[in-house]
Parts: structure tokens; sequence; C-alpha cells
């Protein structure tokens, strides 16, 4: 089938998993931060982290109800143990220099994340490129988590563009949900979730890896995701 020319107009990152190889960080902090709370947890129960939600739903699931005052606290007490482990991070291989990429050919670029805006901002600083982006959206900034779409719409409408002129890269079964209903194409990533599984969830591509990924590479992803019945799946 002939793929209709068309171009996106910008690329919205998921944080956790994407831009940062943060899983194993993040599991190791809930683990600590329970245990402290007196909470025991095995490694099944914290997968459950891993699905893009905001810590408010990660704290009722683990701690019950709270009042708004005690997710304000047990969330900026997770959130320390994170960036007290600030030495650990390490960028999703490929993440940076596509970045760079997008950015030297002017593709405006935004961040779509279940996170706190605290550590959202922090973690962009940390690796520099928290300039790169013209908007992010965190957890805090949304009413519900992914895979509800709403914080992907956000992104859009701080884009000022239509969803369907945006590419969103996620790795997460959820994620990949919230920007595929947001209207977004999506670019799946395999690192924590296998292909299967982000492709049942609806993205258009799976990559094992953004190694070596070009910007001529998104741009005839995006076009054979806007082509009907067009959906091509890469696991190179």
């Amino acid at each position: 089938m002939r793929v209709v020319e068309s171009a996106f107009r910008a690329v919205v990152f998921d944080l956790d998993g994407v831009i940062v190889d943060s899983h194993p960080l993040h599991k190791r902090a809930w683990r600590a931060f329970l245990s402290d709370l007196g909470r025991k947890v095995s490694d099944s129960d914290l997968d459950f982290i891993l699905e893009g939600r905001r810590r408010r739903e990660i704290l009722t699931h683990f701690l019950g109800e709270l009042s708004e005052s005690e997710i304000e606290k047990y969330g900026n007490k997770k959130d320390e143990y994170v960036m007290q482990a600030g030495d650990d991070l390490k960028a999703v291989s490929g993440v940076l220099e596509l970045i760079q990429a997008l950015k030297v050919s002017q593709i405006r670029m935004a961040v779509a994340t279940s996170a706190s805006r605290q550590r959202a901002h922090k973690t962009l600083g940390h690796f520099g490129v928290a300039e790169c982006f013209d908007a992010v959206v965190t957890g805090d900034d949304a009413v519900f988590g992914k895979p509800d779409p709403a914080i992907y719409r956000l992104a859009a409408q701080r884009l000022s563009l239509a969803p369907e002129l945006i590419l969103a890269v996620e790795d997460s079964v959820s994620g990949v949900r919230s920007a595929k209903s947001a209207g977004m194409a999506c670019l799946g990533l395999a690192t924590g979730h296998s292909a299967r599984a982000l492709v049942e969830a609806g993205a258009d591509h799976v990559l094992p890896h953004l190694d070596g990924l070009s910007i001529q590479d998104l741009r005839t992803m995006y076009a054979v995701a806007r082509t009907p019945h067009g959906k091509q799946v890469l696991r190179a």
C-alpha cells in the first residue's frame, strides 16, 4: 500500500523508561520508602509503579486512602529517595542524541509524564536537556493519570498543535493507550514490556532501543502510522 506523505510537527516523550532508565531505581526507592513505613512488598507488587501511574494512585494503592497533605508529604519523601541516587540516573541509550537531532531539526518537543513536577524538571536538568522542551506536563498537571488521555491532550494544548500532528514515544502499556486515545501516533519502546504487549495496546511501531534512530526514521514511522491500515511493527 502506498504510504501517504505526512509530517509530524512535534515529539512528546514519556520520562521514566524513555528518557531516563529509572525503573530499577524507582523500584528500589519505593521499596525503601514503603519499608520505612512498615510495608513489605514483593517485586511483583512493585510492577504496579511501572505503568505510568500518578504518585497519588501508587500511594493509595499501597497505603490506602490518604489526605491531600499526606499525599504531598509522602510523595515528596519518596522523591527524595530517587534524587538521593541522582548519580545513578542514566539516560536511556540513544535518547539524548535523538533529542539533540530533533532540536537541530527545529522539531518541537514536550514531555508527558506521571512523575511529579519537581522530579521531572530535576531529571531533565540532570541530563542538561530541560531547555530542549517546549512543554513539560506532569502528574501534578492532570486530574487523571495514564491510560487516561488527559496528560497527552494537555501536552498537545501546550504545544498549540492538534494531537494528530504529534508522535509520542512510550514504553508502557498504559502510556501507549494514553497517547493513542489522545489521537497521537505512538512509537513503543520495548524495554520494560514485550513488543507484543505494546502492539496490543495500540503502538504503531515498536523498537527495542533508540540507538541510531534518525529523524527520517521517525518521519517514515509517522507517515506509515497515518496511512489507513498502515501499522508497521519494527523490532530491528
